[in-house]
C-alpha cells in the first residue's frame, strides 16, 4: 500500500496542479476575447492581462511539494477536492460573466439598418385608388404621350396599343367580352383608369420601373385612352379632370362573393367511394394545346378542326366577299376619272399636304412613302392612288387583301377613306392592327400627303 501511495500520489497531485493551471489560462483567454464577440459588455477596469509563462510555473513548483506531502497523508481527501473543484468550474461556467458591480452583463445589440424616415415611406406608396386618392399633382397630354409611349412602351406594346408579339395589347376589343377568345383591353375591360395609372406609375416602363415623372404617366395614360377612342387628341388629363373619364365596362364587374357561397362547399368532406378503376380524356381542347397527346389524339383533333373550319370560313369571309362586291361597280367607274398625277399635285393645297404629313407620323412605324421607301411592316405607299389592293410587289399581304384586290378593290379617295377610318372593320381579315382616323379632316390631309408621291 505505501508502494502505491509512493508512486501514484505524487502523479496525482501534479495532475492537480496542471489542471488548475490550465484552468486559470482558460478564464484568463475567454477575459481577453472582445466583449462584443462574447455577447457581453466587459468594463475596462477589468480586463487583465495575460500572467507571464514564467509566473505560472513558478506557483506550479511551489505547490508540487506541497501537494505531495498532501498526498501521501490524505489521498482520499485529495481525490474528493479534485471532484468538487470540478464541479464548482462547470457551475461556474455556465453562468454569465459579471460586471465589475456584480450585475450580469446584458448582451450587446447589433443595430443593423435604421427605421425609414417618413419621406422614405411617402417615395415607396405610390398606390392609387379608384376614388382618386394617392393621385399625384401633375398633368399630361396626348400628344405628348404619344411620344412617351413611343419611346418607352411601343416596343412591347405596339405603336398604337395594339401588341407586339405575346405582349398585351392595351387598346382594342370593344364588344368582345361576350365572345368565344374575348380581347381584354384598358378600353374593353379595365373598370377604373386608376389601375391604368398605378400600374405604369409602379411597374413601367419594364426593366426602369418608377423612373417615370409623374407628367409622364399622366401624358401616357392619356394617349392609352386616346388609342381606344375614349379621348380627343387635344385632351389633357390632369388630377381635376382624373375622375371625369368614363371606363367602358365600369359596370361590368360584381362583388366577390365566392367566400360566402362557394368555398364553404370546397371544404367539404372528399368523397372516397365508387372511384373509377382509370382515367381516360373524354374532351379535349382546340384552342389551346393543353392536353396530353395519346395515341390517335392527332386524328380527334383535326376531325374536330375540319368540322368547325366551315363555319369559321363562312363567317370570316363571307363580309369581305360582300364588301368588295358592293363595292366593284363604283370603284371600276370612279377608278378612270382620277386626275393624273401631275395634276394632283399641281391643285394640291400645301397647307393640307402639311397637315397630312404630320398625321402620317402615326403610319411611320409601319409604313415609308418618298425617295427611297421600302416595305417595312406594312407595304410602302408610293403610288397608292389608283392602284389595285394587294398588289404592291415584294409585300406579302394578308389574304383578305389579296382576295379583295382581285376582286376589284382600287384605292382612291373614298375607299381609302373608308379604310382609314376603320381598317379591321373595312376589310375583315387585314393585317393593318391601327385603329383608324377618327376625324374626316385627318382623313382628308393625310390623303392629300400620300397622293403627292407618284410610284
Amino acid at each position: 500500500m505505501s508502494k502505491f501511495l509512493n508512486t501514484f500520489a505524487p502523479v496525482m497531485g501534479g495532475t492537480a496542479v496542471l489542471l488548475g493551471s490550465a484552468y486559470i489560462l482558460a478564464d484568463q483567454f475567454v477575459a481577453d476575447i472582445p466583449a462584443p464577440l462574447r455577447g457581453q459588455a466587459v468594463p475596462a477596469a477589468s480586463a487583465q492581462s495575460e500572467p507571464p509563462a514564467e509566473e505560472v510555473a513558478q506557483a506550479a513548483d511551489e505547490a508540487a511539494p506541497a501537494e505531495e506531502a498532501t498526498a501521501e497523508e490524505a489521498p482520499a481527501e485529495q481525490s474528493e477536492a479534485m471532484t468538487e473543484t470540478a464541479e464548482q468550474s462547470e457551475a461556474t461556467a455556465s453562468q454569465p460573466e459579471a460586471t465589475a458591480e456584480g450585475a450580469p452583463a446584458t448582451p450587446v445589440k447589433y443595430g443593423l439598418g435604421r427605421p425609414a424616415t417618413e419621406d422614405e415611406i411617402a417615395a415607396w406608396d405610390v398606390k392609387v385608388m379608384p376614388d382618386g386618392r394617392g393621385l399625384p399633382e401633375g398633368s399630361g397630354s396626348v400628344e405628348d404621350g404619344e411620344m412617351l409611349f413611343s419611346e418607352n412602351c411601343a416596343v412591347c406594346h405596339g405603336e398604337f396599343a395594339e401588341g407586339s408579339g405575346n405582349w398585351p395589347k392595351l387598346a382594342g376589343g370593344d364588344g368582345t367580352l361576350a365572345d368565344e377568345d374575348p380581347l381584354k383591353t384598358v378600353g374593353s375591360y379595365w373598370p377604373y383608369l386608376s389601375t391604368t395609372f398605378d400600374y405604369i406609375h409602379r411597374s413601367m416602363p419594364f426593366g426602369a420601373a418608377q423612373t417615370l415623372s409623374a407628367d409622364d404617366t399622366y401624358a401616357i395614360t392619356a394617349y392609352i385612352l386616346y388609342s381606344n377612342f375614349m379621348v380627343d387628341e387635344d385632351f389633357v388629363l390632369t388630377r381635376e379632370n382624373f375622375l371625369e373619364v368614363e371606363m367602358p365596362n365600369a359596370e361590368g364587374f360584381i362583388v366577390d362573393d365566392r367566400a360566402e357561397t362557394e368555398y364553404p362547399q370546397w371544404r367539404a368532406e372528399p368523397c372516397m367511394e365508387n372511384c373509377k378503376d382509370s382515367v381516360e380524356i373524354t374532351m379535349r381542347a382546340t384552342v389551346l394545346d393543353v392536353t396530353p397527346e395519346e395515341e390517335g389524339a392527332a386524328e380527334e383533333v383535326a376531325q374536330v378542326t375540319e368540322a368547325a373550319a366551315p363555319a369559321e370560313e363562312a363567317r370570316a369571309e363571307a363580309p369581305t366577299v360582300e364588301t368588295v362586291a358592293a363595292e366593284e361597280p363604283a370603284t371600276q367607274e370612279a377608278a378612270p376619272e382620277e386626275p393624273a398625277a401631275e395634276e394632283t399635285m399641281a391643285a394640291a393645297d400645301p397647307e393640307l399636304i402639311a397637315a397630312g404629313e404630320k398625321v402620317f407620323k402615326k403610319c411611320k412605324a409601319c409604313h415609308q412613302v418618298g425617295a427611297g421607301a421600302e416595305n417595312k411592316t406594312g407595304p410602302r405607299l408610293n403610288g397608292i392612288m389608283g392602284r389595285t389592293a394587294g398588289t404592291v410587289e415584294g409585300f406579302k399581304y394578308s389574304k383578305a387583301m389579296s382576295e379583295a384586290g382581285e376582286g376589284g378593290l382600287v384605292w382612291n379617295t373614298e375607299t381609302l377613306a373608308g379604310f382609314l377610318a376603320k381598317p379591321k372593320a373595312y376589310l375583315k381579315g387585314t393585317k393593318m392592327s391601327f385603329n383608324g382616323l377618327r376625324k374626316e379632316d385627318d382623313i382628308a390631309a393625310v390623303e392629300a400627303y400620300l397622293e403627292s408621291f407618284a410610284e
